[in-house]
Formats: structure tokens, sequence, C-alpha cells
């Protein structure tokens, strides 16, 4: 009888509309990453992110990813299990080190590091399956999930920008700068103020573009500092909205294929492009000249990852998410903000029209990961299809406006920016609505209590 009784608490538990929803996310997700492995090897000939990751347990790594992934596990862990840990993971370490060393195996590009913290993070997932239960086991697998999640991203990007270089050989270059005639050419006037400022200014920026997924994790560790202490994850966090941002723009490259500025109208950056390649050798002194657009073939090395601008979007999720933080939390997303977006501009990787549909871009998907954790809400529903909206419509005007847009700047550069700024308003005025009116954190989930077996009587004499 308890056997029944157990089985059905069972099967209800796994029929709750959230259990579905994460199995059947699930799921997806891993049919996704199954398809892009077999698109992976089928276009580009290399493999995807599933056998990239297997092979990070045993080969040289790119330590950075793997290691921030385990900084965003550990927030699941006490003080203790974190030492314990790091320890391992730097243990593993320098047991693969001296291993290929006294292999004489040869790595390259600073690959010595890495594999410990993917082991380790393997060992979490396998302790909260074994050992743990409740609660206790679904939190650890949270942890777990957001870390390979954060490395697994990592790997579909790389994986994304080889399709988008291996399918898309003709670029749309031409269109997005003659609309950003519109806007004045703010790329070639960043270029050129940046190299009045050198060196100082482009190393700064440098920098700063470098490192926007170090930048992301601080701010992510900041929010999710409680976790280990209250036991649970808030509701809403910067991680979420920045794997959304990298799943959902790569789509985009692959239907506006851009290489950008400095590739298109410049000798080219980070030993893809060239003069060869480019329409014309004028990047930043000379913008280029107001005329028919036409798409024209690029190499087959630069990735088209130019619209929206992702770097802008993700800087600008940062922004939004350092807010409720304290100054320093504040002004360091304030700057980086400002950075990334001069850093885009100045290095010629973006044009203005790429970081005003990043904007929008990123505004919308943060407020659909903000109305998934309130449930159904008009307001919610009416901004993300505005958002949406927008950002479609940005992109069917640079495509099939760019000549009406360049000859009429003083209509089309001011309805430009107000429509951002538009988005920007609804955004904010939303969420203030929302932040007013929070929701109810829900209450600790108590385990059911087992049904009390009858004590036996005595036997009559």
């Amino acid at each position: 009888m308890f056997a029944r009784i157990s089985s059905r608490d069972k099967l209800a538990a796994w029929r709750q509309p959230r259990v579905i929803l994460w199995t059947v996310a699930g799921v997806v997700t891993l049919a996704f990453f199954i398809v892009l492995e077999i698109v992976a090897r089928r276009v580009g000939g290399e493999p995807g992110p599933l056998v990239t990751q297997a092979k990070e347990l045993v080969f040289p790594p790119k330590p950075g990813p793997l290691y921030a992934g385990l900084a965003l596990t550990m927030v699941v862990l006490t003080w203790r299990q974190r030492l314990i840990a790091a320890a391992w993971a730097v243990g593993i370490d320098l047991l693969f080190v001296l291993g290929r060393w006294a292999a004489d195996v040869k790595v390259t590009d600073g690959r010595y590091f890495g594999n410990g913290a993917l082991w380790v993070m393997l060992g979490v997932a396998v302790i909260a399956l074994t050992r743990r239960t409740g609660r206790e086991r679904t939190l650890l697998l949270k942890g777990v999930g957001l870390g390979l999640l954060l490395v697994a991203g990592r790997k579909v990007g790389d994986s994304w920008l080889m399709i988008t270089w291996k399918t898309r050989p003709k670029v749309l270059d031409q269109y997005v700068a003659t609309a950003d005639h519109a806007l004045g050419n703010p790329s070639w006037a960043a270029g050129r103020i940046l190299k009045a400022a050198e060196p100082i200014g482009p190393h700064v920026l440098d920098l700063v573009y470098a490192h926007l997924a170090v930048a992301a994790i601080i701010f992510a560790l900041y929010q999710l500092r409680n976790v280990a202490a209250e036991r649970r994850f808030p509701r809403h966090h910067l991680v979420r909205t920045f794997l959304v941002i990298g799943l959902l723009g790569p789509g985009i490259y692959m239907l506006f294929p851009v290489v950008g500025p400095v590739f298109a109208y410049g000798p080219g950056a980070s030993g893809t492009g060239g003069v060869e390649w480019a329409t014309a050798n004028i990047w930043p002194h000379t913008p280029p000249s107001i005329g028919i657009p036409h798409a024209f073939t690029y190499d087959d090395l630069t990735p088209r990852n130019c619209m929206p601008s992702l770097h802008t979007a993700w800087a600008t999720a940062i922004f939004i998410h350092s807010r409720k933080g304290p100054r320093w939390v504040r002004y360091g997303g304030a700057f980086w903000l400002v950075a990334t977006i001069s850093a885009t501009l100045g290095f010629g990787y973006h044009y203005g029209s790429d970081v005003i549909a990043g904007v929008v871009f990123a505004l919308t998907i943060e407020a659909g990961m903000r109305l998934y954790d309130r449930g159904p809400d008009r307001k919610g529903i009416l901004f993300i299809a505005y958002g949406t909206t927008v950002f479609t419509a940005f992109l069917l005007a640079y495509r099939f406006l760019p000549v009406e847009m360049a000859e009429s700047p003083w209509l089309f550069g001011p309805l430009l920016i107000l429509t951002t700024l538009s988005v920007i308003y609804s955004y904010l005025r939303i969420t203030r609505q929302w932040e007013a009116n929070p929701l109810t954190p829900l209450p600790d989930p108590k385990p059911a209590a087992e049904p009390q077996r009858p004590e036996p009587q005595p036997e009559p004499v």
C-alpha cells in the first residue's frame, strides 16, 4: 500500500506544469545541440559543441569558460565545499599538466588548465544524483546545469559563427553602411576619435571589449552570492538573459549577414579579412558615398556576426542587472556599457545601426525573461510584441530603405533614435510597475509527511 502511495506521489510531482515545462525545455535543448552537431560536421567538416565539450575531458581545453562555469556551479556550495571543489579542480589540472609533460604533448595558446574544472562539475552532478535527495539534489543540479550551460554556450557560439561564414558567402554591409548615413556614420566618427586617443584609449577599450564575459561572471556571482545560504536561486538573474541572447542572436546573423566596417571598408582585424576583400579601404577617415547597395562576397573566415551587436546587447543586460546593486556595481555596469559601445564603434566592429538594434534586442529578451517569472501579463506581452516589431522594422528598413534613409537623414535619423528611446521608456515604465507590485516569494516546499504505520496491538492473553 505504501509503495503505491509513493508511486502516486512521484507521478503527481512529475505532472506539475513547471516540471513538465523544464522537462520539455531539456529535451528541446538536447535536440538543438544534436542538430547543431550534425550541421557543423556537414557544413564545416568540424565537430560541433557536444564533441568539442566531450574532448575537453582529456584534451587541452580553453581554461577561461570552464573555470567560469565552475565558479557559477559553486554558488550552490558552502564555503568549505567550495574550497574542496577548487582544490580538486587544481589538483586534477596539475595531474594533466604533469601527464602531458611526461608524454611530451605540445600545448598551444595557453591551454594548460581547465580539465579539472569540468571534472569537478561532473563530480558535483554525480554526488547530487547518488547522495542527495529532494530540494538539495535539485539545487545542486541547477548549479551544475548553470555552469555547463555557460560552457556549452561558448561552444554553441563558436559553431554558429563557423556556420555563418560557411553558409553566407555574401554579406549585406553596403546596405547597413548606407542606412548608417541617417545616424551620421558613428563608426567612422568613433574610429577617428579612438585613433586620436592612442595609445591609452584603444588599450583600455580593447581590454573591456575582450573581457565582457569576465565582467558578466563577476556581476552574476554578485547576484547569486546568497544562493548557498538561502538554498534557492533568485527568480531572475543575469546568466539567464545572457544565455538567451547568445542563443537567439546567431539566428539573426543567418538572416542578415554583416561583417562590420573595419572588414568591409578597411584592412580587417584579428587575422581575417583584408584590403583585397573590402569594397574600399576608407575606414575610418572617409565615410562611404551614397549609392545603390548590393551584397558582395567576403572571405570564408570572418564571422557574419554584426546584426545585431550582441556585445551591445550583453553589455545592456549587465547594465540593467547592475541597477539594484551598491554604488560600485552600478558604476561598473554603466562603465561597461559605455566602454563596450565605444569599442564596438571605435574599432570598426559594428555600425551604429547594429548598436541600436542590439539595445532593442536586449530589452525585449530581458522583458520576456521577467514575464516568464511573473506569468501572463497583458502589458508585458504588449511590450514584447512592440520590441519585436521595432526590431523587425529596423532590419526591414536597413535592407529595403537604405538609400531613402541616407538621402533623408533629418527624417530617418531622429526617427531611429526616438523609436529606440520609446522602447527604453516603455521598458522602464513596465518594469517599474512590476517592481511596485512584486511577486510574493514562493514558500519553501515542505516534504510530505510519510504515512504512519499502525502500531501493533498486544495479543489478548
